[in-house]
């Protein structure tokens, strides 16, 4: 049976962790977390009803899972790279026109609760942390040069929200040479449809999509992992 024509141009992308970075996005206190940020401020209006979806997979799924990888990775001795989303000036004048808003909204700044990363992902000593202004970390930051310095050739996706930052993240690099692998057990939306609809577009062309134990043997090098290459 033959592939349907939304599968026949799937890019195969081979996980090796010599060559392969993990790239948290934006697991902060301003958007991944209900008691902060984004959620503290739905809480205000009384509308944290609205975002149960995503607060629940990101405390059930997300979290959960990127700390899983980061165990993996950091066993694999592979590299981690965390990315953030906020403002590096406390008046937002920084803030490009299309988060500009959000930041304000969030009191997202550097230097700020809301900014820093949640402690179950807490960055260890050695682990890169790069703040991006913009959705995608590639358009505001130096993380290509990083990743080449690095030998990265492959970068792992993780985080929120799956279709804005992590997605535009994931397409940057996708569009620099990189091969990447959205895992979809390990990101999140504001609803399943948004979900669904952003893992399958971008697997058409964009990259590889697989669940954390797919990521997990493979960076583990484990019998029997999936040959991507």
């Amino acid at each position: 049976m033959h592939p349907s024509y939304v599968d026949l141009f799937t890019r195969k992308v081979a996980i090796d962790p010599r060559r392969t970075a993990l790239v948290p996005v934006d697991l902060q206190y301003a958007s991944g977390s209900r008691d902060h940020g984004l959620g503290a401020l739905l809480s205000r209006e009384g509308r944290l009803h609205e975002a149960a979806y995503r607060f629940d997979r990101v405390e059930q799924v997300v979290v959960p899972n990127t700390r899983r990888l980061l165990d993996g990775f950091r066993q694999a001795g592979a590299r981690i790279v965390h990315v953030t989303l906020g403002c590096e000036l406390p008046d937002f004048s920084d803030a490009p026109p299309s988060t500009a808003a959000f930041f304000r909204a969030t009191n997202n700044t550097v230097g700020t609760r809301e900014h820093e990363i949640v402690d179950a992902l807490k960055p260890r000593p050695g682990e890169l942390v790069i703040n991006k202004r913009t959705q995608g970390a590639f358009a505001s930051t130096g993380i290509e040069g990083v990743l080449r310095s690095l030998g990265i050739e492959t970068i792992v996706v993780t985080g929120v929200s799956t279709n804005n930052c992590v997605e535009t993240t994931a397409r940057e690099a996708s569009d620099r040479g990189f091969g990447v692998v959205m895992v979809s057990d390990a990101t999140g939306t504001c609803s399943e449809a948004m979900q669904e609809a952003t893992l399958r577009g971008f697997s058409r062309l964009w990259g590889r999509v697989a669940d954390t134990e797919e990521v997990l043997r493979e960076i583990a090098g484990a019998p029997g992992a999936r040959a991507a290459a």
